[in-house]
């Protein structure tokens, strides 16, 4: 399963007619951000055909319990491990046995028996088929071991009789997925996010950049595509991959991130300077290479446009975050940042412990005061971040 999505569901389908809902369940997924990998059962395969279902993932639809594609051959360990929660539907009277028994003979069902994560069934079957004895017990085996069962409805089904057992439809069970995650509290919001270091070039192979990574910037991206937001990840040169549902603009110096932020601002509601933008640039960059000799080399500097402290002095610019990586006077310095472009916010940390790092250790600052966030890696620290600035913005502190 890819981590292009920083939601990832397990998504099995069984035998039944209504594995052709699924296939909008799987549409519908992708469009919330959540990476889809389905697994099917045999039964399953009979009903949709798996090259369905890899249209609508973009991943390679899984089926045999020794598929070579996954690593070391253990797909039923791979599959439930990288999945925040497996859904199961349509499941099938048969499948629910399976679940309720402790059964494993294939893929699905193995995965299923060596999870670690939420479990959610969505029955489909003839009405009478719920209504037998045996099938009820097992669906009350299953609630008292913790699954969820979503469904069913009633109505007509596909045998023409009317009844209880139909699935629950695509739009329900997407709300089912959702509801196992936070909030969105930035839908219909605009969020544009700096990211790693600039490139200032001295000649045509050589230049002034830094140690930035990039892993924070990307992290508040992803913090707040989850959050619902429209992000634009402005993002200086990295070997990170860009996060899924974001609009990614390369830059390498800092005048061109300085336009590509320009670019995008209108409508932005929340701006966080996450970039390690480079003070200085070369005054005068050399149109070839430099050839080294005995002589001592001097460059003249320049000072870069301040990106954080140009937005903030708009006339109406959207709320501003900072970033302040000190390798010393920590407090001292974050603080005077932040009173002297103007900010709302400003987060600070250490550069030393920081840079590179997939962990970091950050102190909020605002009007009200230093807010210290224990460490942590960078993703639990930007939705811990994204929460204190979704409070502040929402009071309309500045």
């Amino acid at each position: 399963m890819t981590t292009r999505f920083h939601r990832q569901v397990l998504l099995g389908v069984t035998g039944g007619v209504a594995a052709y809902k699924v296939a909008e369940l799987t549409r519908l997924l992708v469009k919330a951000h959540i990476g889809v990998q389905v697994a099917m059962t045999e039964a399953a395969c009979g009903f949709v055909t798996p090259a369905t279902f890899q249209a609508l993932s973009g991943r390679p639809v899984l089926t045999d319990l020794w598929d070579p594609r996954v690593p070391n051959r253990m797909a039923h360990i791979e599959l439930s491990r990288q999945a925040d929660a497996i859904l199961v539907a349509p499941a099938s009277a048969d499948f629910i046995a399976k679940i309720a028994q402790g059964s494993a003979d294939d893929l699905l069902s193995t995965t299923v028996a060596a999870r670690n994560c939420p479990l959610l069934v969505a029955p489909a079957m003839n009405r009478e088929m719920w209504g037998n004895p045996a099938n009820q017990r097992n669906i009350q085996k299953l609630k008292a071991d913790g699954v969820v069962v979503l469904g069913p409805d009633s109505g007509e089904q596909a045998c023409g009789e009317v009844g209880e057992g139909r699935m629950v439809e695509p739009q329900q069970l997407l709300e089912a997925v959702l509801a196992l995650y936070p909030a969105q509290r930035l839908i219909g919001r605009k969020v544009v996010v700096t990211a790693g270091p600039t490139f200032e070039a001295i000649d045509p192979v050589r230049g002034i950049t830094n140690a930035s990574s990039g892993k924070m910037g990307y992290a508040v991206a992803e913090a707040a595509r989850d959050e619902g937001a429209e992000v634009v990840l402005v993002s200086g040169p990295t070997g990170l991959t860009p996060p899924g549902g974001c609009t990614v603009l390369p830059v390498r110096s800092a005048a061109e991130m300085l336009g590509a932020v320009q670019s995008v601002l209108a409508g932005t509601d929340l701006f966080f300077a996450v970039a390690a933008v480079a003070d200085y640039t070369p005054a005068e960059p050399a149109a070839h290479k430099l050839k080294k000799s005995k002589q001592p080399l001097t460059l003249t500097l320049k000072p870069t446009v301040d990106i954080l402290a140009t937005v903030a002095a708009l006339p109406h610019p959207p709320f501003c975050v900072g970033f302040a990586a000190e390798t010393r006077d920590l407090a001292a310095y974050a603080e005077s940042k932040r009173h002297h472009k103007n900010v709302p916010l400003m987060v600070g940390n250490l550069a030393q412990r920081a840079l590179g790092s997939d962990d970091n250790e950050i102190i909020l600052f605002d009007a009200q005061g230093a807010h210290p966030l224990p460490p942590a890696s960078k993703i639990v620290l930007a939705r811990q971040l994204l929460d204190h600035v979704i409070r502040l913005s929402s009071k309309g502190n500045s």
